[in-house]
């Protein structure tokens, strides 16, 4: 998700949130919303990015260990609350954050809302329950080296970034899984899930002040007593690629070859740069009005998929190019990616075919947060990373807002036709 900051509000109907900070630092944006819900969304300012080696994957691990019990809960007993009430409750970790999440009826949000909070902050973390969880985790692992787009997707990052932590898995490895212990989850616990780097969104049908009052008085009813959050450690973007990096193997599990091709280009906190970026995505790979679709997979029919994304992670993000298609097919795609990307260099994107793209990245983003949890999702995301919501509210004004010339200069900066990673994955050749 890539956005950058312009001074108007463009969500249609949304009434501008409310944020405030509570004394021990943690942050709460409120909005009521006209919809019979209340989503409470709880961000953490922590994913695998920050994880050292010794415990990659230890983020992913600890938040499936949240939910198995605190002192006042016991393990399950918090699903069967909500699963009682007819709510909701998942959550989700990525390379920066963690986030937590209930969806509620109003008239069940403030006895719910202490529960979400007391197993965000407050789980036992057993050693029994680690033992078993670790297993689960490491199946989940499993699974997802079974998976031929994961796999590819995996390659492609270890050739994007040599050394920031993007390169690695936020489940990480198995063998690093099966090592760790239940005090290095608790003392990872006690560094990150501090107030300092929380922030609680919470959006749906009751007053503004009441909503957050609730997580208020939830919050207090945790008693913990908080230390200083862990200090993130800095990292430092990556140089563009100076010449084409091609990593080929052979995966014996796959029908058919797959076919990635990545650049290094700027993150969240270069939000300025990256919404051209977002656009190029979807003109290039996303629909079926798109160029690459069109040409590689309806006319020509080198592949059987194909498509395109703007990853835009905080330090730096990554453009990805990719396809399924027959062995054979592998070097006529990768010309065609690149003529493509030299194409948008070169000649100006027709003013029919800017307009069509822009309105629907625009209303894409705004259909995507007509309900609670999306937008609750929405504001934790963007002031959890960037600590402003504003940006939030501006993109799809400054999506409406690019004109021809400014996606011409972003793929001119940023997707060299000479300079990329490239992964390639065959199939194993039964003929030989």
């Amino acid at each position: 998700m890539a956005i950058t900051n312009t001074p108007s509000i463009a969500i249609k109907n949304l009434n501008a949130p409310k944020i405030s900070q509570l004394p021990q630092g943690l942050t709460i944006v409120a909005e009521q919303m006209p919809v019979e819900a209340v989503n409470l969304n709880v961000w953490l300012n922590v994913g695998s990015a920050l994880e050292p080696d010794s415990i990659n994957g230890m983020a992913h691990f600890l938040e499936h260990m949240v939910f198995k019990g605190t002192s006042q809960l016991k393990s399950g007993e918090f699903e069967q609350k909500i699963e009682e009430r007819g709510a909701i409750t998942n959550a989700a970790t990525s390379q920066e954050y963690t986030h937590y999440y209930i969806t509620t009826a109003p008239k069940d949000f403030a006895e719910l809302a202490p529960l979400q909070l007391d197993v965000v902050l407050n789980p036992s973390i057993p050693d029994d329950a680690f033992a078993r969880e670790k297993l689960v985790v490491l199946e989940e692992i499993r699974r997802s080296e079974d998976n031929p787009r994961r796999r590819t997707f995996y390659r492609a990052m270890e050739t994007c970034f040599e050394q920031l932590p993007y390169r690695r898995r936020v489940l990480g490895s198995a063998s690093v899984i099966e090592k760790l212990q239940p005090q290095q989850m608790r003392d990872f616990h006690a560094q990150w899930y501090r107030p300092q780097g929380i922030t609680a969104a919470v959006v749906g049908n009751l007053p503004v002040e009441e909503l957050r009052s609730i997580v208020e008085k939830a919050f207090d009813r945790t008693q913990t007593n908080f230390g200083v959050v862990g200090s993130p450690k800095s990292l430092v973007p990556e140089p563009a690629f100076n010449k084409i990096v091609r990593q080929e193997y052979t995966d014996p599990q796959l029908q058919q070859a797959r076919l990635a091709i990545i650049w290094r280009v700027p993150g969240m906190n270069q939000l300025s740069q990256t919404y051209a970026l977002d656009v190029l995505a979807v003109i290039l790979g996303q629909g079926r009005m798109s160029r690459l679709f069109r040409d590689l997979r309806e006319d020509r029919r080198l592949v059987s998929s194909i498509g395109v994304s703007n990853i835009s992670q905080k330090v730096q993000g990554a453009f990805y190019i990719s396809a399924t298609l027959p062995p054979e097919n592998i070097a006529a795609v990768e010309e065609a990616m690149v003529e493509h990307i030299r194409t948008i260099q070169t000649e100006l994107i027709e003013p029919k075919d800017l307009d069509r793209v822009r309105t629907l990245v625009a209303n894409r983003f705004i259909f995507g947060n007509e309900r609670p949890s999306d937008r609750a999702n929405l504001y934790g995301y963007y002031y959890s990373q960037l600590n402003d919501i504003q940006p939030a509210l501006d993109y799809p004004a400054r999506v409406q807002a690019l004109v021809a010339s400014d996606l011409q200069e972003a793929a001119r900066r940023y997707l060299s036709t000479d300079s990329y990673g490239i992964v390639v994955a065959r199939p194993l050749d039964l003929k030989n």
